[in-house]
This record gives structure tokens, sequence and C-alpha cells, in this order.
């Protein structure tokens, strides 16, 4: 009896303590915000129903409506990977009556882009009628796109949206439920019958459906669209050229699957979907891109969106396949065809009229960018359907085994599902896309190899080079001037310590080679500078291969030229402000492990992206602040990567590694002689006179001074040893040395040395007279 009781009161504890949980995210928002900024007119909160729960909002006494937490009843995981958190204000009849962002780990959003901006754009949503969009009469409402948060602002949208259907089709409102109206006649997608047909049947009949767009008709849609910015600046190209030729088709239907993706493919597709889960083919050509590439950074495929019945779903990296070429015979060769697995929070009825969704966008500005939209609707063609039994037993889903057709061979029974990356490998599918890139930027590749190699040259054959003081300074000048116009403006082969921060964090949470291919040149000038690093240490990437450090560098050559005064910053305060990049470099690293995109956003205190990437089109913020490092720059050579440069940090610290020491010095460098440390461009030559490699960039200065017999002190005493040498052993010299008597005899000096006669060891500059 008292074991029943104890376990009755754990059964209570438990239930109350998940009331409570269900309650209390909403609350601990509710507390930070007043009734009115939610629902305009109300003056107090009631106690959260359900769950997940929903909270009745008052004034004076009565009631309105009610307040939800968006990500309790839906996804709402953005850029950062983490909820964003809104309080949505609904009345009885499905109407959005005010919406509150009150917290968000979205790393635009709190460094670049105005959380205004992103309220303003959701606030377009307050007083739309949720209700036709529940019962599928309306399509749901767009909300206004942020140029630089396009993946926040449209997963906020479809937050709401979704969140606000789900609550109106469960009749939670006090209202009969929107649930879009049944069919006189139950339909269901036959998954029995299996054939296998060619590319024009399937696109015939309806199995596959099409858009096609020319630029001609993109630029009238957005002359239409009233937005003069993005009519003004049209998509180059002619009319009748092709924008977009985009397919679209549901390849868990069986005969659609079979067709165009070949038995096997459809056979791995089957047993990886699960019950209930669709699959759909979204395959294109043109100039405009459906994929885009967001989805390489964010993750989700921000161009396209699933639409039925007022509910709304975008695809994530996760559910995407790569495929290399459409199965179906007489298909035609399109640059991307795309397996989607569509999630399984959506659940799609293929039964249904359904629509794919393409966003195209246009640069109107540095940053700003106008949007359009136009769609694919796709109804399944009635031979793929079948009455709905009249028994109880549910529906076959899309995993349930269908028979081969009689002319295919038995298939092996289903194998466990597979990842995207064991599908990738499995099955006929296209080459990886990395390769694609490679191939298509085969000319850039070409010509970042050659520099590679001059490069490399420059640096085994440095000695020869730097003994030519005036052709070593104009192959450094032209090299810079290589790097920084075409590796850095043109190609955008700027390196950053993103690149190092993303690297690492792939080795902690999962490596992927084709995610650092998928870029040939950031690839091979990493390679390169890895190599390097065993080599000169961090010199190569810093003193030669650097377009912002070039950038510094040819001005102050200018600023110089111009005979701008320069600034020689003391040994002591130089020497203390070294610390600052690398503190700067370990914060951004412990950054990226709470957050890479946050880091990522951060690590803007480099100003490639604003002088090199974007070549300073940009926000004046930034441009500003890439302007004061440069005109720092004019008058202290290379401020930014003496002191604040956290990719120069970055490298310094494996740098150490390296195994060979090509700077030679002097027993007088640094004692007496301080030639070198003055003239250093990067002052990374310490007053004691050993090279500093941690801070030295390899621009080899100070090589070329070791061998300049005209400023060296060293190689000064050396030119005129060897100038009194040869002026002694010269016919005129040697006569008046010795004289109308002949050579001088040979003296016995007090230590007893012989001196004064040549020997076969030592020249007659070498050795003094008797009268020395």
């Amino acid at each position: 009896m008292t074991a029943a009781i104890l376990a009755a009161l754990v059964l209570l504890l438990l239930a109350a303590s998940g009331a409570a949980r269900a309650a209390g995210r909403v609350q601990e928002f509710l507390q930070k915000v007043s009734p009115a900024e939610v629902f305009p007119g109300a003056d107090r909160f009631g106690e959260p129903q359900g769950d997940p729960p929903l909270v009745p909002v008052f004034a004076a006494g009565r009631p309105l409506g009610f307040v939800y937490l968006n990500s309790d009843f839906t996804n709402a995981v953005g850029y950062s990977g983490k909820p964003i958190h809104m309080l949505v204000g609904i009345d009885p009849q499905g109407v959005i009556r005010g919406i509150r962002l009150v917290d968000h780990k979205e790393p635009i959003v709190l460094v670049g882009i105005p959380e205004r901006r992103v309220v303003e754009a959701m606030n377009a949503l307050i007083g739309k009628a949720m209700a036709p969009v529940a019962s599928g009469a309306e399509r749901p409402p767009q909300v206004d796109i942020v140029s630089g948060a396009t993946v926040t602002v449209l997963v906020m949208g479809d937050s709401v949206v979704r969140s606000a259907v789900r609550i109106i089709r469960s009749g939670r409102l006090g209202t009969a439920s929107n649930a879009p109206a049944a069919a006189a006649m139950a339909r269901r997608v036959d998954r029995e019958t299996s054939e296998v047909r060619n590319w024009e049947a399937l696109v015939g009949d309806g199995s596959v459906r099409r858009l096609h767009l020319t630029i001609g008709e993109v630029n009238e849609a957005f002359a239409k669209a009233g937005n003069q910015a993005a009519a003004d600046n049209p998509e180059p190209g002619e009319a009748d050229d092709t924008f977009i030729d985009l397919y679209v088709a549901p390849v868990s239907v069986p005969t659609i699957g079979r067709s165009l993706l070949g038995a096997e493919v459809y056979e791995r597709l089957r047993a990886r979907l699960k019950a209930g889960q669709e699959a759909i083919l979204v395959a294109g050509d043109g100039v405009y891109s459906f994929k885009g590439s967001g989805y390489v950074r964010g993750g989700i495929f921000d161009r396209i969106e699933l639409l039925q019945d007022g509910q709304s779903t975008r695809f994530r990296d996760r559910h995407h396949t790569r495929l290399g070429a459409i199965a179906a015979q007489g298909a035609p060769d399109l640059r991307e065809i795309a397996l989607f697995v569509v999630p399984e929070e959506f659940k799609l009825d293929l039964a249904e009229p359904w629509q794919l969704q393409l966003l195209v966008q246009r640069n109107v500005g540095a940053r700003d960018k106008a949007f359009l939209t136009f769609d694919i609707g796709y109804t399944l063609p009635e031979k793929y359907l079948a009455p709905q039994p009249s028994t109880s037993a549910p529906p076959s889903s899309a995993t349930a085994p269908a028979p081969a057709p009689a002319s295919s061979p038995p298939t092996a029974a289903p194998r466990a599902p597979l990842d995207d990356a064991e599908a990738l490998r499995a099955g006929p599918l296209e080459e990886p896309l990395w390769v694609k890139l490679w191939k298509t930027n085969a000319v850039s590749i070409g010509i970042t190899a050659a520099a590679l190699s001059v490069l490399t040259g420059i640096f085994f054959f440095q000695d020869a080079l730097v003994r030519r003081p005036q052709t070593y300074v104009w192959v450094r000048r032209a090299y810079l001037a290589f790097t920084l116009v075409w590796l850095g403006w043109y190609a955008n082969a700027q390196l950053s310590v993103v690149n190092v921060i993303t690297f690492t964090n792939a080795l902690i949470t999962g490596f992927n080679w084709e995610f650092f291919l998928s870029a040939p040149l950031i690839f091979i000038l990493w390679a390169a500078i890895a190599a390097g690093l065993l080599f000169w240490g961090r010199g190569p990437f810093c003193g030669w291969l650097c377009p912002f450090g070039a950038l510094q560098e040819l001005l102050n050559t200018i600023a110089q030229w111009l005979k701008v005064p320069q600034i020689a910053v003391p040994w002591g305060l130089h020497e203390r402000l070294w610390p600052i990049k690398y503190i700067i470099f370990l914060g951004l690293f412990g950054l990226s492990l709470y957050s890479v995109a946050l880091a990522e956003v951060f690590a803007e205190v480099e100003p490639f992206k604003t002088a090199i990437i974007l070549k300073f089109a940009r926000d004046w913020p930034f441009v500003v602040y890439a302007l004061t490092l440069l005109a720092a720059g004019l008058v202290i050579e290379r401020f930014f990567c003496r002191y604040l440069c956290p990719l120069g940090a970055a490298l310094a610290i494996p740098g150490k590694i390296r195994m060979f020491e090509w700077l030679k010095r002097w027993p007088e460098c640094g004692s007496p002689c301080q030639r070198c440390a003055k003239e250093c461009p990067v002052q990374s030559i310490h007053p004691e006179g050993f090279i500093n490699v941690n801070e030295c960039i390899y621009c080899m200065h100070c090589q070329e001074l070791y061998h300049d017999d005209q400023r060296c002190p060293h190689m000064i005493q050396v030119r005129l040893k060897r100038e009194r040498r040869e002026a002694l052993s010269s016919p005129s010299m040697r006569q008046i040395k010795d004289g109308p008597s002949g050579p001088a005899k040979p003296v016995i000096t007090h230590k007893g040395k012989l001196v004064g006669a040549p020997t076969d060891q030592s020249s007659a500059a070498d050795v003094p007279t008797s009268a020395s």
C-alpha cells in the first residue's frame, strides 16, 4: 500500500514538473514584456493553458485572445543553430495581433544588421488573417526580406505562420478547426504500381513540372514590382537567354522515382525514407542557381520553399543529396540536380496540390537586394492515385515495399537507411561538386600554381636575388601588385582567420574534405602555406601572399616616395603591442567554441572583406575602419600586420615548428651594428640582433643588407680589405712598393714572426712592411 502511494506521488510530481517545464519558457519571456507590447490593448496575462501553452490576454477583464511562444509549436532554428524565440499575439479569429522578438543568438542581428530592421520585416505579418491560410484557401503571407539576414528573416516568418496555422487547425482558439476540407472521396498515392518511363512521357503528362524564365521575363517582373533600384540594375544578357529552367517531381512515387533516379538509387532512397516521409527531385539550368550558396554556411536552402495547405518548409543541407544525372531516357543535361528528403515535421500529402516557390534575388547596392518569388504548382496525375481503402488500416507510406516491374530483376531486401555521405558514395551519382569547381576554375588554378612556383623559386634562390638590390626591389613590388590585384581583388583569394576557425571546428564536430575543397584557390593557398610553415614560418603568406598586407606595403612605399614622415615606434612600446593580435586570435578561437557563426562576425576585426573582397563597396562604418588602418600604415609600415592581425598570430604559433634557418646573420649584427634592426619594415629584429620569426614577414630586406657591401658594416670592411688587396696586387702599386732597389727584405718582428714577404697563403695587401 505504501509503495502504491509513493508511486502515485512520484507520478504526480513528474506530471507537475512536466507542466511547469511546458509553461516555464513562455512564462520566463512574459516577465520581460508588458501585455500591450504583444497584444495591443491588453492589460494582463492569464494562466498558461494546455501543452504547448497558450496564454490568454485580457483588457479590463474581457478576453482578447492569446499569446504563445513560437518555438513551442514549430521549429525556429536560425543561422546560429539555436532557436529564435518570439512571443506572438493572436485573436480568436486567427488574426496576428502582435509579434515580439524576445531571445535569439543570430550573429548578424547581434552585431551586424540592426534588430530594428528585422523587427520591421516581421511586422508585415501583423494584421494578417491566418484562418484562410489554415484552410488552404490562401497562400502563406511573406515577410519583407532583409538583405544580409535572409536566412534569419525567412526562418522567423515561417515559424510565425506555421505555428499560427497549427494552433488554428487544433481548434484551441475557441473556434471550429480550420483544417482543409476533406475531398469527397479520399485519395492516396498508389505505391503498388511501378514502371519505368522516359523523360518525354514524364514531362508530357505532368509527372515532372517545369518553370522556364528568360532574362527578359525576370527583368520585366522586377520592373513591374515597383522597385526602381532593381529595375535600374537589370540582369545582363540577351532577353531570350535562359535565366532558369527549373524542374520538380516527387520521386517517392514509385514510377516517377524509378524513372528519374534509376532502380538502384530509388531503392536506396526508399530504404532511407521513414514512414509518411516523401522526397522530391529539383533540377535546374541557366544563369541562376536554385541552390545559391547560403546553405554552405547557414545550412539552409533559402531560394526554394515547399508549400501546402498554408504550411511551408525549407530544406537544410542534411536533407540534400547531389545527383549527377537524371536516369530517365532522353533527359537533358542539367547543371544542378538535387534530391531533397522532406523534413519529418512537414507532412507533405502528395495526393493533394502543393507548390515549390523559387526566390529570385538581385543586388541593388553594396548590401541591399530586391526579391521576387515564382511558383511551380504541382498536382499528382490521376494515374498515380488510388481510392483510400475503406478499412481502418493506415495507407501505405512512402517506405512501404513496392514490387518491381515485371521486366526488372528481383531486388535485394531493403538495407539499413543510408546517410548522405553513404548515399553519395553508393550510387551512380555525380562527380563531387568540388571536382566540378576545380574544373571550372582550371585557369585560375593554373595561374595560382604558377605564382606559387615563382615564389618558391624566389625563396630557394634568395641569395642570388638579394645580391642584386634593384632587381630584388622590383621583383618584390611586382609580386605584391599581382597578389593585390589578381589574387585579391580579382580572384578574391584572401585568406582569413575564419578559415582557421572553421577548420578547427570541423576537426571537432566532423571533418569533411569536400567543404574545404569547394574553394579551390583558398585550398591551394592553405596547402602551400602549410608546407611553407615547415620551411619559413608565417613569412610566405604574411609577406608575399596576403592581398591586404600587399596593399599596406604598396601604399607605404608610395607614402615614403612622397616624403610622408615615418613614425619609428620605440622598441619597448613596440614589444608590448605585439601581444594584442594574439589576444584577438585567442578571443575569436574561444568564441568559436561557443558559436562559429558569432566568431565569424567578430572576425570583422580583419578588414579583409571590406578592402579586398568587397573592394570598399560596403556600409560606411566598415569602410571607415579599413581606411583608418590603411592610413595608420602610411606612417607605421604594416601597422595592422604588426599589432592587430589575428591570422598572423594564428600562423605564428605553428610557425615555431619550422625546420630550417634561412635568414643569415653576421656576428656583428646587434652588437654593435643596428642597421637591419632599424630598417626592418615590421621591426621583427631585436636590438640584440636576432630575428623574431613570429613577427618576421620574410621580406628579405635584411638579407639584401647582409650581402650589400655599401650599407652593411661587416660587408663594407670586407670590401675595403678586398680593394686594398686588389690595389696592392696591381703592377703600379707593386712597383711603388718594391722601389728601385727591388723587393723589400723580410723583417723579423719582436714576436719572432717573419713579415714583409708575400707567401702563397697571404697577399701583399695583408702583410705589413718593416716600416709599419
